[in-house]
């Protein structure tokens, strides 16, 4: 009796589309669930070199929380691209700035693989609005709730 490893081809990916509500929601469990389903490792069928992870839709995602005193410690980084041009933001003022979703998606980011084509486009696949409504409900998603899967998921304040 042989026993054949079946490996996953780009054409055989049958993707779905999942809508997930960030409001109240810990960043680094979010980020890790979505990042598992971006990649594909909750198949049974799971490729590495292959991108057969979901469409992830992410609503009201400015209301996310952070443990611990990360408001006012964690520190993000960015160059402008000119000498000195070292820019930082601590994730308190960029949950309450202009682009709160940033927090979301830099955390998802830093949980794929690094520097290559197929996390690039698995990054495609995540969308992220900051308000209750998205422009997906023709791909019909599928619902779920993330605070219910696990008591540690959500904080009250």
């Amino acid at each position: 009796m042989q026993k054949i490893t079946a490996s996953l081809k780009p054409a055989d990916v049958q993707k779905k589309w999942i809508v997930i509500d960030a409001e109240g929601v810990v960043v680094g469990r979010l980020a890790s669930f979505i990042a598992m389903r971006l990649r594909g490792k909750h198949r049974p069928d799971y490729t590495p070199h292959v991108d057969c992870g979901d469409f992830v839709v992410v609503v009201n995602a400015a209301k996310v929380k952070l443990t611990g005193k990360k408001l006012t410690d964690k520190v993000y980084y960015r160059h402008t691209g000119h000498p000195g041009g070292v820019k930082e933001v601590t994730a308190g003022k960029q949950l309450a700035g202009r682009f709160p979703e940033r927090v979301l998606e830099k955390a998802v980011e830093r949980m794929l693989p690094k520097e290559s084509p197929l996390a690039r486009a698995q990054m495609t696949h995540l969308r992220i609005f900051n308000g209750a409504e998205h422009k997906h409900e023709a791909q019909a998603p599928e619902v779920i709730d993330f605070k219910s899967l696990n008591p540690k998921n959500a904080r009250s304040q």
